[in-house]
């Protein structure tokens, strides 16, 4: 993997961290670095499990009932491995020279890299890595276009992008992103439009109408989150929740607005092309594989600090 940098990175922590970086870093940087950006005019905003715990603030207790934690078992009991970020394709230039001023180490790009539209920085200290998507996020089972969608909220992409980059995954949703679909959709509201504290169904909806395979998708996971909910008593334990930290409040809230979004996707008509490919089903691919360490060469921190064995 040295090959693929410009400059040795060391991890340096700071020894009152017991060696694992805090949340509270994770968050302070990827606003640091979106605001940074808008300051020399360049549009960044923040995705992911970082964007929704920005994104979802004033429900950080609701988040610590799930226990959200673990990026994997090198780094056990951290709740964040890296930053992701989003900007538009005319202004990589301009970002690229922005990480790095800042001191951030490029990883040099590869064929996957170059084919998904994606970027990759070291932080000097390694504390982390910041993977940059520009226009679209491609490295997904079913890609998302945010062009034109990146000014509607600040300083993450809206709630309803938040969403959507979740409920897109079917090779590999996993016990955090089930955690952090709980928690975007108890901290905000179901309703049309698109006001900053909203999710909003009929953009889900109009974009899943167009697209059988994201529809099935989405929808599957949807429904999966709002089964889990109800029986969260039974199945909590297997996702490392614990039934009683949540309420009936907290309940009957999500399932609630899982079933209003899901309402508002049935609802919409659906196109043409959904039609057609809605016959095929299943039994044709309907999702795009996403990429892999096997494919990318390692992605994470790690890979970058630590020679292979």
């Amino acid at each position: 993997m040295s090959w693929l940098l410009d400059r040795e990175v060391r991890r340096e922590l700071p020894e009152e961290w017991g060696g694992i970086v805090p949340s509270r870093v994770f968050l302070e940087e990827a606003e640091r670095i979106v605001g940074s950006a808008g300051e020399k005019g360049l549009i960044l905003r923040v995705m992911g499990g970082i964007g929704v715990a920005i994104h979802s603030r004033g429900f950080e207790g609701f988040s610590r009932k799930l226990s959200r934690v673990g990026a994997g078992e090198r780094i056990s009991g951290q709740e964040f491995s890296d930053i992701d970020l989003i900007g538009y394709r005319r202004q990589r230039d301009e970002v690229s020279r922005l990480l790095m001023d800042e001191g951030y180490i490029k990883r040099r790009a590869t064929l996957s890299s170059a084919a998904s539209e994606r970027q990759i920085y070291y932080h000097p200290k390694g504390w982390f890595y910041v993977d940059v998507f520009y226009d679209k996020l491609l490295v997904a089972n079913h890609p998302l276009d945010f062009r034109g969608r990146l000014e509607l909220d600040y300083p993450t992409i809206t709630a309803t992008d938040l969403l959507l980059e979740k409920i897109q995954m079917w090779e590999a949703f996993s016990e955090k992103d089930l955690k952090d679909c709980m928690t975007l959709i108890r901290a905000h509201r179901v309703a049309p439009g698109e006001e900053r504290e909203t999710i909003n169904p009929d953009y889900i909806a109009g974009l899943l109408s167009d697209d059988w395979g994201f529809w099935y998708t989405a929808t599957m996971n949807l429904r999966r989150i709002r089964d889990f909910t109800l029986n969260v008593e039974t199945l909590g334990p297997k996702a490392n929740i614990d039934p009683s930290s949540l309420t009936p409040e907290d309940i009957e809230d999500i399932a609630g607005k899982v079933d209003r979004i899901l309402e508002q996707i049935d609802e919409k008509p659906k196109s043409l092309k959904w039609r057609v490919r809605s016959k095929v089903g299943t039994v044709r691919r309907w999702y795009n594989p996403v990429e892999t360490e096997k494919t990318t060469g390692g992605l994470g921190i790690w890979e970058a600090l630590m020679p292979s064995k």
